[in-house]
């Protein structure tokens, strides 16, 4: 069973509160994704560490409800840039 885009944001939100978070299906079936996620938390972090931060949060759901999710993350600054 894929999980719904709704959960899939509000587990973001909780880990990095105030991020402005992006969420689309790429291919229609729930089960691959993507995520864009701007965040003033990512500021001085590698991008490495952008995406443990708003990865280790899907654990368990990444396991066993997620086929692929793909992740952009942007500071604010890096957004604003990249428009």
């Amino acid at each position: 069973m894929a999980i719904e885009i709704s959960v899939l944001t509000h587990l973001i939100e909780k880990a990095l509160p105030g991020a402005k978070i992006m969420v689309k299906d790429l291919v229609g079936d729930g089960d691959h994704l993507q995520a864009t996620v701007i965040a003033t938390q990512f500021e001085g972090k590698t991008l490495l560490e952008q995406h443990k931060m708003v990865l280790n949060p899907l654990k368990e759901n990444l396991k066993e409800r997620l086929h692929a999710l793909s992740v952009k993350t942007y500071t604010l600054d890096q957004w604003n840039k990249n428009k």
